[in-house]
């Protein structure tokens, strides 16, 4: 029972697949995305460590995936800055900073101050035009939000998929902002100070 366990876990890569296209086909399935950004916060705070990251993480499956099996990776080491504790932590304050103003964006459509950009925003650089068909449905800040909540997950997939081709696999797992902060919360958890 165990092995069958441990082999429906390896392909958990197909759920980052699914999500990316989902999101393609109808932007509001970037909501779902809050769950892989949740889960490993919560895993954390329940004194899980880094199991979503060591077990669960589809995305770190995929560049698995990626880089071994279809040797798209150069398997090269990673220089050392980028697996610093300074860059890991500006990476997170970096990132945290862009998921706040992606935040921000949403309450000012929800305010009604901004009008809804129908636009994917990749590496926080380029912008990609992007209509949305029917936004009757839902309040425009719900897509809104789905649309920068897509844009940072493409974003973050991206750079992991560039790390991955020029140094090992799962390079991007060393600076990812979510593995930091879980890293963060189970030292706290498991060395409170009194």
């Amino acid at each position: 029972m165990k092995n069958k366990k441990k082999a429906s876990l390896d392909y958990m890569w197909i759920i980052s697949i699914t999500y990316f296209s989902l999101g393609f086909f109808n932007i509001l399935f970037a909501w779902l995305g809050l769950l892989c950004f949740l889960t490993p916060i919560i895993l954390a705070t329940l004194r899980k460590g880094k199991s979503y990251c060591n077990i669960y993480c589809g995305r770190g499956q995929l560049l698995d995936l990626l880089g071994n099996k279809f040797n798209l990776s150069r398997n090269k080491p990673m220089p050392k800055f980028l697996k610093s504790k300074l860059f890991r932590y500006g990476f997170l304050i970096f990132f945290m900073t862009m998921f706040l103003i992606m935040l921000f964006n949403t309450y000012l459509v929800f305010a009604g101050t901004r009008d809804l950009k129908e636009v994917l925003q990749i590496i926080w650089s380029f912008k990609l035009p992007w209509k949305i068909s029917n936004t009757d449905i839902f309040p425009l800040w719900v897509y809104q939000f789905a649309l920068g909540f897509y844009s940072m997950m493409l974003t973050s997939t991206i750079l992991g998929i560039i790390t991955m081709i020029l140094y090992k696999p799962k390079s991007w797992c060393v600076y990812c902002p979510i593995g930091t902060m879980t890293q963060l919360i189970s030292k706290t958890k498991y060395n409170p100070k009194n």
